[in-house]
């Protein structure tokens, strides 16, 4: 059994005549036929019943659900074969969200460098909408980001949590007050990621429980610059928990009643690694780097 007898198989299901697979893929119908002779004879049953063009025995039709397997394993035995026979030269492109890049790639990066010295990594910072796209053009391996809108073309393992945290100066006079609540944010200007950051739909879901005239909402696409623009001011700034602060600003305690906003993996789906593959060994990699942090 080969490869080819398998896409040829595959191509008289989809066609749904051995005359018209021929066609579809350039082969004179005799071969079509005699591969498929081979083919059952190498694995030992009847495929199809003689005297129709694709009418499936039963066998057959076990075979059919599984082929599509077969194909994306033998693709993948093909590819670490190559990758072995090449001493694993070439690149993994990875994205990841700011907060990845910066608390988990890194390390990982370098665990990975230690027994992969040949590979290159080339890393790509965005947010999760933008990297998403980039994932479906096949410019990314995967990506540590959120969930995306369209969540369909994906495979997304959730890795960890992250939460909305308010930061201010340390001179506001919110710092003050024992309890903060939310709606008492409203009184100040409001820094925050901007729609495209994978927490603005909450903020705007909370923004719209108050009838009162709102603050002024300013946004940004860098999430870690909010703390720099609150710094000196009365603003607040909407940022996440693993956002790094600068030393003139403080994290207050408010009550959000949001859920948490899950941060993973994200991949093509059907596109898991191969085992053995340089991109199998940095995701195991990540989770440790993950696990220990």
């Amino acid at each position: 059994m080969d490869l080819k007898e398998l896409i040829t198989f595959q191509t008289i299901l989809k066609e749904g005549t051995f005359s018209r697979a021929a066609e579809k893929l350039n082969y004179a119908q005799s071969t079509i036929s005699n591969q498929m002779q081979r083919l059952e004879k190498e694995i030992g049953v009847q495929l199809f019943n003689r005297g129709w063009d694709v009418e499936l025995t039963n066998a057959g039709k076990l075979f059919a659900l599984e082929i599509e397997k077969l194909i994306q394993h033998w693709n993948e035995v093909t590819d670490l074969t190559k990758a072995l026979q090449h001493d694993e030269i070439g690149n993994l492109h990875v994205g990841g969200i700011e907060s990845a890049i910066q608390m988990l790639l890194p390390n990982t990066m370098r665990l990975f460098h230690e027994q992969k010295p040949r590979i290159s990594c080339q890393f790509s910072m965005g947010n999760t909408d933008a990297l998403s796209q980039l994932i479906i053009k096949k410019e990314l391996d995967f990506a540590i980001c959120g969930e995306p809108y369209d969540s369909s073309p994906f495979f997304f393992e959730s890795l960890y949590q992250e939460k909305i945290a308010i930061v201010v100066d340390r001179g506001h006079p919110l710092l003050e007050r024992n309890q903060v609540t939310f709606r008492e944010l409203l009184h100040y200007p409001l820094l925050s990621g901007g729609p495209t950051c994978l927490y603005f739909s909450q903020i705007t879901k909370l923004l719209s429980r108050y009838e009162a005239t709102l603050p002024n909402l300013h946004t940004m696409n860098q999430i870690s610059a909010i703390p720099h623009f609150a710094k000196g001011t009365l603003a607040v700034g909407l940022v996440l928990d693993s956002t790094p602060l600068i030393s003139e600003v403080v994290k207050i305690n408010v009550a959000l009643d949001e859920p948490v906003i899950p941060i993973g993996i994200l991949q093509l789906r059907g596109q898991h690694a191969a085992p053995f593959s340089p991109k199998q060994l940095f995701l195991q990699l990540l989770k440790k780097v993950m696990n220990d942090s």
